[in-house]
């Protein structure tokens, strides 16, 4: 089964419509969504509507931080950007919407494969996985082969064998790397809808389950419409700069 991930989404429809398109000519037969589904973006709606449908289809959800801010009390931890725009978009989601992100599960086992937003180890509180030492704690806390985890915007792969050291590559777009049965995987997607790492192309991954093959993609979209929008719903200036250099 070819499976795509799609992470750090935060209400860009133009980066989702862009990753969805590419994800079936790919021949992707599942999708799973990595958490914060909005925050940042001026299309929360649109994006919810969209994953709540594929949701009704078989795909699967799992809650991020940004998306339980809306029916939550912001982080205290949340930049003033982040704040303005979870506080910007709560208002314009209806109780459907409300009630889809409230019921999300922070995290979905699925045979050898963890799906959570965060981390392994606590993924209700949010912390991040910035490097092996991370990773290794993160691999620790759960049983599963592969864990496939988002919140970080920028595309890493980590892999560790027999509980040694933990070692980390930035995967090439495109090329497919072969997830070896004798090791331990975490993958992080990257960022669909707000990539931080100098490329402003939207991220994300198809994993073959058949095959154990692992292909990260980059695709371009129109990151002056998606920015354009921001400034005009009078979001913070910069969270559209940001996209249009994918920092």
């Amino acid at each position: 089964m070819r499976i795509a991930f799609f992470a750090d989404i935060h209400s860009n429809r133009e980066a989702l419509e862009a990753c969805l398109h590419h994800s079936i000519l790919q021949g992707v037969e599942r999708n799973v969504f990595l958490g914060d589904l909005i925050g940042y973006g001026a299309d929360p709606e649109w994006v919810l509507d969209t994953i709540m449908h594929h949701h009704e289809n078989g795909a699967i959800v799992v809650l991020g931080n940004h998306d339980e801010a809306v029916y939550k009390k912001p982080d205290r931890d949340m930049h003033d950007d982040a704040r303005y725009a979870v506080e910007w978009t709560q208002p314009r989601l209806n109780n459907s919407q409300i009630k889809f992100l409230s019921e999300l599960p922070l995290r979905i086992e699925e045979l050898d494969r963890l799906y959570v937003h965060a981390n392994a180890w606590a993924p209700g509180q949010w912390d991040y996985i910035t490097d092996t030492f991370d990773a290794g704690r993160s691999l620790a806390a759960t049983l599963c082969r592969l864990t496939f985890c988002g919140h970080v915007h920028e595309p890493c792969l980590y892999h560790q064998i027999r509980k040694k050291s933990v070692n980390a590559f930035v995967p090439q777009p495109g090329i497919g790397i072969p997830l070896s049965t004798q090791r331990s995987w975490l993958i992080i997607p990257g960022s669909v809808g707000q990539p931080r790492d100098g490329n402003p192309a939207a991220c994300y991954s198809i994993y073959d389950s058949s095959r154990g093959m692992l292909t990260y993609f980059r695709v371009p979209y129109d990151t002056a419409a998606a920015a354009k929008k921001i400034r005009e719903a009078g979001l913070p200036e910069w969270l559209g700069a940001r996209l249009e250099l994918g920092v």
